[in-house]
């Protein structure tokens, strides 16, 4: 995942603000990257650029060698469904489907999976990630803890390269916040690419890089944690 001289620039009737401006990184697959910055720094229009959720204005994006400016929006829609998972702050967990079912509902697009294997699957990836007692049971008997990981398996259902995170532990305390982290940590080491916006400075404790925004513009903070 490779961005170069990015720049995203909103227009109102009355002005132009600027989101990002010559933002330049290579992402890559088994580290566990946090980007930090000030409210309005530009971290949430970086993580919406990256998961192909918005255009940016100018500049080259290439996702497993391709460029995604000279995709078509089936092909955009493909690498979403494939290469990228997201993980959200309110966790958007459907009330009314169980753990497991929740985790599926990803699947029910990628006509690369049997319908008949999805809720085994679904099942295994909850196993994996340590709730395998929880899989019957609906949002609202789980912590807030619980609900992100079950997030967090169903970014992970249809076994994307890249795992997006717009502050995932945001509604979560002190020991949850761990938890979930650790959750991530250890997918970054089987592989993944992880990519974490985040206000919390526990994030450091996990990533390999710490990336921060200051104006929409990157500074390295430190590497190899």
């Amino acid at each position: 995942m490779i961005i170069e001289n990015i720049e995203k620039i909103y227009s109102t009737s009355t002005e132009k603000v600027i989101g990002i401006t010559n933002f330049s990184y290579s992402f890559e697959k088994g580290k566990f990257y946090a980007i930090m910055g000030h409210s309005g720094s530009g971290k949430s229009t970086l993580i919406r650029i990256l998961g192909l959720m918005d255009n940016a204005t100018s500049g080259k994006y290439v996702i497993n060698g391709k460029d995604v400016s000279k995709l078509s929006d089936k092909e955009l829609s493909n690498i979403r469904m494939e290469n990228i998972g997201f993980i959200f702050q309110d966790y958007y967990l459907d009330q009314n489907l169980k753990a497991y079912e929740n985790v599926m509902l990803p699947m029910l697009i990628n006509k690369k999976i049997d319908r008949s294997d999805r809720k085994n699957k679904a099942i295994d990836l909850l196993n994996n990630i340590g709730l395998g007692d929880r899989v019957n049971h609906y949002p609202k008997e789980l912590s807030g803890g619980e609900q992100q990981r079950v997030c967090i398996t169903r970014a992970l259902a249809n076994n994307p390269d890249y795992l997006l995170g717009d502050e995932p532990t945001g509604n979560l305390d002190e020991e949850n916040e761990i938890k979930v982290l650790e959750t991530l940590k250890n997918l970054s080491l089987n592989g993944k690419c992880v990519i974490v916006v985040s206000h919390s400075n526990e994030v450091k404790n996990y990533a390999d890089e710490v990336l921060f925004i200051k104006n929409g513009k990157l500074v390295v903070e430190n590497e190899g944690n």
